[in-house]
């Protein structure tokens, strides 16, 4: 089995990204409910905007090299945390052309074969980890959940316990993995 993360293996100058939005997202005034949250993903200024999707589709690119990768590996599993569905949430899909940069970016991605979002209520998610303001919390888990109209494969786990949450993932593998092998083997 492997592990990839997608911000440390895929995403093209993680570490130039994450310092240059620290160091210009720091200078954007903050309301003062907001004081102390990260402030980074929920600016959705024009130019971030265009600037984040030269990036994402370059994302997009080197995911697909490193998918190449490891599949030459010889992983039988390989698990990926994130994936280019965490970079599409941030794209307000309202217009037809964010729908539309949307859909490339799935079509150019390799497609995973089993994709799970973990669900969780945004109230409970920020007792956890209190980065973001709450409202932001809510528009996220709302744009995760419509990923399904873009990525129909998603599946999407309810919120529960990480002990539920893993169980369920690993009957969903097991009942999969045994219609694939019968499929492989007669095809």
């Amino acid at each position: 089995m492997a592990r990839v993360s997608f911000w440390d293996d895929v995403a093209f100058m993680s570490k130039v990204r994450a310092g240059v939005s620290l160091a210009v997202l720091r200078k954007q005034p903050t309301p003062p409910k907001h004081a102390g949250l990260r402030n980074d993903k929920n600016v959705r200024t024009w130019y971030l905007t265009l600037v984040r999707a030269v990036f994402y589709l370059l994302d997009t690119f080197r995911l697909r090299t490193v998918v190449s990768q490891v599949r030459s590996g010889g992983h039988d599993f390989v698990v990926f945390d994130r994936y280019i569905y965490d970079q599409l949430v941030q794209i307000h899909s309202r217009s037809w052309l964010a729908r539309a940069y949307i859909r490339l970016l799935v079509s150019l991605a390799p497609k995973p074969e089993f994709a799970f979002v973990l669900d969780a209520f945004p109230d409970e998610a920020f007792t956890r980890k209190t980065e973001y303001p709450l409202d932001f919390m809510y528009g996220y888990r709302r744009a995760f959940l419509g990923l399904s109209t873009f990525v129909p494969q998603l599946i999407v786990i309810g919120p529960s316990t990480a002990d539920h949450v893993g169980q369920l993932i690993l009957q969903y593998l097991s009942e999969r993995s045994d219609v694939l092998v019968n499929d492989s083997a007669v095809g």
